[in-house]
């Protein structure tokens, strides 16, 4: 499976390294094995437990790619999680 970051994907994850030390490989790693995925209409929300909070990766499939579009982190848990 290939993954494609977006540039907008790219910007947020620069972001989110100096806030939190969220790195590439902490997020292709959410992509590839999640604690929990989410469909919300034709997008996926990758997501798992971290620091008190969720790192969400919002990512398409197409093919054999999964194209990140954004990602952030966010400490409503209750809000997101599912289950």
């Amino acid at each position: 499976m290939q993954i494609v970051w977006t540039r907008h994907a790219q910007e947020r994850q620069q972001q989110w390294q100096q806030r939190l030390e969220i790195t590439r490989q902490e997020v292709e790693t959410v992509l590839m094995n999640p604690q929990q995925v989410i469909v919300e209409d034709d997008v996926f929300v990758a997501q798992s437990r971290r620091g008190g909070g969720l790192l969400r990766v919002i990512f398409v499939e197409i093919g054999n790619t999964k194209r990140i579009l954004t990602l952030y982190w966010t400490n409503q848990v209750n809000r997101y999680w599912q289950g």
